[in-house]
């Protein structure tokens, strides 16, 4: 994350919760006094929102932080926002992402938090995650074991990606580790409304049940594969990498607006992309493509878009997470020549 953005952030969040303590004191936030009777959950963004909204079903009425087409992780809380943080009568969010929001919440005084992270187990990843030619037996192996197949150690490892590894927050890009993270969400609902625990079970469920089958689908449908090398703009997709037993080359880091990319990581990526077959070099909606397709033109390659996930609009390959999860499998069998 950009050290100057999350200072200035974190302090606009914090002055802001200060000056709202005071209003929503005097105020209360159960879900008997609302008029619907509908639990009020506040999400940090669309993966977040997702979770709430599948495992809450009819018992919830979700509010997103992150408007649609907003780069997620340049969040400025407003006011509003702020206040609406501490009236919710439960929050999920994921830790990392938004430093704005991982500020105010420490200050928002909300009982039932879900952080999605803390449900699953996060890695350090750079712009390089996976190994080439690595299979699925080796998929959701930590850095270290990864580094020890490969022969180098992890700071070897790290800055042959080109970058310093930071823990990954982008768990939603694994199907399993997503799953996980819902288990944990189910758990934070059930605590904030006790009268609909076994609804809320059911929900999860089955959101469960449906990752699972997305995740078979990924392993079936990349199985057999040409390449397992792939190209794209931001270093979204580690944990994606690792369980399907491929490799990421990134352009940029963890942050797509984490600045400028070096030349000798275009240099690197210009011969990994010919040595290894790239055909197609991968951007995304709400972050400039300009790099992308400048590195694609350089080596001859297409573009076509991997999605993020970081928020649904107009745009988007398909009209929530599942379906844009589909539509990245299609973009990568193409991408990686699985039949």
């Amino acid at each position: 994350m950009n050290v100057r953005r999350q200072i200035s952030t974190a302090a606009l969040a914090g002055s802001a919760v200060l000056g709202l303590l005071a209003v929503s004191a005097c105020s209360t936030s159960g879900a008997a006094d609302k008029e619907d009777g509908k639990l009020a959950v506040t999400a940090s963004f669309y993966p977040m929102q997702f979770l709430a909204e599948k495992i809450g079903g009819k018992h919830v009425s979700v509010t997103s932080l992150t408007a649609p087409g907003t780069e997620p992780h340049d969040l400025e809380l407003s006011p509003k926002q702020t206040a609406q943080l501490g009236e919710s009568d439960a929050i999920v969010y994921l830790k990392g992402v938004q430093p704005a929001v991982d500020e105010a919440i420490k200050q928002s005084g909300v009982k039932n938090v879900a952080e999605a992270s803390s449900f699953t187990e996060l890695e350090n990843h750079g712009a390089e995650v996976g190994e080439h030619g690595g299979h699925e037996e080796h998929a959701g192996e930590s850095k270290e074991e990864h580094a020890e197949h490969a022969g180098e150690s992890e700071e070897e490892h790290a800055e042959h990606a080109g970058e310093e590894s930071a823990l990954d927050p982008h768990i939603w890009l694994d199907p399993v580790k997503y799953a996980e993270a819902a288990k944990g969400v189910e758990k934070t609902l059930a605590a904030a409304d006790p009268k609909h625990k076994a609804d809320y079970k059911k929900n999860a469920d089955a959101l469960v049940e449906e990752l699972h089958t997305l995740d078979k689908d990924f392993k079936d449908g990349l199985k057999n594969r040409k390449s397992d090398t792939f190209i794209t703009s931001h270093a979204a997709f580690g944990y994606l990498a690792e369980r399907y037993g491929l490799k990421q080359e990134a352009i940029g880091g963890l942050d797509p607006e984490s600045g400028d990319v070096s030349g000798s990581r275009i240099k690197e990526l210009q011969a990994l992309a010919k040595k290894n077959d790239v055909n197609t070099v991968f951007f995304e909606t709400l972050a400039s493509p300009d790099v992308a397709k400048t590195l694609a033109k350089d080596v001859g390659a297409k573009t076509d878009v991997l999605d993020p996930l970081e928020g649904i609009t107009k745009k988007s390959r398909g009209d929530d997470y599942t379906s844009v999860m589909e539509s990245n499998l299609k973009a990568l069998q193409k991408a990686l020549g699985a039949k």
